[in-house]
């Protein structure tokens, strides 16, 4: 009898375990899922459903077809500072970096927080795949960042159209193991291809949990190259087959997530670091910003207005298409919001969550967006307006780095929702709204900082000198000759 009661009672509270495994498995599936598809150089034309002529993107034409597709999203101008603001929700120049520098190409200091550290503290299972290029010290790699697995290279694909012009080489790693060592154009075009099969692979192995998936792909970043599969496969050459197997990876990926059944609880963003290199010695391996004036590392909306995609089966409604400011800034507040994860109130960041845009269609909680090259802050947009201030060419500070920046010689003021394509300068005749932005542009230099200031909000956690850069400006603008 007592045996009996026994057994009755331990059945019972195995059922009950199983009932409340089973509830508690139910609800850890149903967190959304974050996947950002990360492209590199990619200009805003260099998209079907944008407006490319010669490049066929099957894929990304239906993703904006069952999604939202945007037309004011920003990035920044360059490769680095792109990733680092992208990771942290905020802009570069607040970021610390290690010895309190602020660098052309920033360096994560190991105290600044990622998406993947906010994500982690709900359970996420979290993966960098592709090109990292926010820090190559072992403290500064994906692993000590948030991130649970990690295939890629740490830097980038090289600095010249082909391989064989620069000593350059990208190492692959897994985690911290280097795989393989990138010396042929044959190699570079399998680097496509090797991280899509990574992708399918983690999304495969984590499809009961809820992970985040950081997938930065080298290309279209020169030197440039396709898989055997895609060369000679395009109306754009060599560049046009790139990005058709760049279009093939999503494809791939939207397909594991649709036989995986990850659809409808996975927010998927295609967007391109910043706008297409454009420079004589990068030649027809070139993409386009069309219709927007400039290209990468300069702060007209060719290097920071880029493509930008969203899916979220059964979330975002189909078709649209939205043009509130939106940047890439935003990734960090709009998935803690989604994810029920906590930013610290101590956490000072410049990114706004997106979440009512894509769920609601609502407006952009953005007031105001900065246009820093470097560390230069060159302009600053609200809603509707632009202002961009006096600059000089190629300033001496920036050494090499500054060899695309052209010269500015007055205010200039454009209406980008009339004039996107910055041609009209409208200045003289708003001068209120000159006087507006002006006052904006102050109070960034204050909080975040210039190439002249160091900002009040700007992290500092290391006890070296904050002074260095502003010094090497400092010794360049005395050297001016009026």
């Amino acid at each position: 009898m007592k045996k009996s009661m026994i057994l009755t009672t331990l059945l019972l509270f195995l059922l009950t375990c199983r009932g409340m495994s089973q509830e508690s498995d139910y609800s850890f599936e149903q967190k959304t899922n974050f996947i950002i598809f990360l492209t590199d150089d990619q200009g805003y034309n260099d998209v079907g459903c944008y407006g490319a002529k010669n490049i066929k993107t099957p894929n990304l034409d239906l993703m904006a077809k069952e999604g939202m597709r945007f037309t004011s999203f920003y990035a920044q101008p360059l490769c680095g500072p792109s990733r680092v603001a992208l990771l942290t929700g905020s802009y570069p120049i607040r970021v610390a970096e290690p010895g309190n520098s602020k660098s052309f190409h920033p360096k994560l200091h190991p105290k600044e927080i990622t998406i993947a550290e906010v994500l982690k503290t709900k359970g996420y299972r979290t993966a960098c795949i592709g090109k990292w290029h926010a820090g190559e010290t072992q403290v500064q790699m994906p692993l000590k960042q948030g991130f649970d697995y990690y295939y890629g290279t740490p830097k980038y694909n090289g600095n010249s159209k082909l391989i064989e012009q620069s000593p350059h080489r990208s190492h692959i790693l897994r985690n911290n193991d280097t795989l393989m060592v990138v010396n042929t154009v044959e190699e570079m075009g399998q680097l496509t291809k090797k991280y899509t099969k990574e992708a399918i692979n983690f999304i495969k192995r984590n499809k009961t949990s809820p992970f985040f998936l950081y997938l930065a792909h080298n290309m279209p970043h020169v030197p440039i190259s396709a898989s055997e599969q895609f060369r000679g496969k395009s109306e754009g050459g060599l560049y046009g087959d790139v990005i058709k197997e760049l279009d093939w990876s999503m494809g791939e990926v939207l397909k594991t997530l649709r036989e995986e059944g990850l659809e409808e609880n996975t927010l998927v963003i295609f967007v391109s670091d910043n706008g297409p290199w454009i420079e004589e010695k990068i030649g027809d391996h070139a993409g386009s910003a069309f219709p927007l004036r400039g290209s990468k590392a300069q702060t007209w909306e060719g290097g920071v207005r880029v493509p930008a995609i969203m899916r979220w089966k059964g979330k975002i409604e189909e078709g649209l298409v939205n043009d509130e400011l939106v940047t890439t800034m935003d990734f960090l507040p709009t998935f803690s919001e989604i994810s029920g994860a906590k930013i610290s109130q101590e956490l000072t960041i410049d990114g706004k969550s997106f979440n009512d845009v894509i769920q609601n269609n609502g407006n952009s909680k953005h007031d105001k967006f900065y246009y820093y090259a470097y560390t230069h802050l060159q302009g600053v947009r609200d809603d509707q307006w632009k202002l961009v201030i006096p600059r000089v060419e190629k300033p001496g500070y920036m050494k090499w780095r500054g060899r695309k920046i052209d010269a500015v010689k007055e205010i200039q003021l454009f209406n980008l929702k009339n004039d996107k394509e910055e041609q009209h300068n409208l200045a003289y005749q708003n001068p209120e709204k000159v006087k507006e932005l002006m006052a904006l542009m102050e109070a960034g230099r204050i909080e975040l900082g210039d190439h002249d200031v160091i900002g009040e909000g700007a992290r500092f956690f290391d006890n070296d000198t904050k002074t260095k850069r502003i010094e090497e400006f400092n010794k360049w603008k005395n050297n001016i000759k009026e």
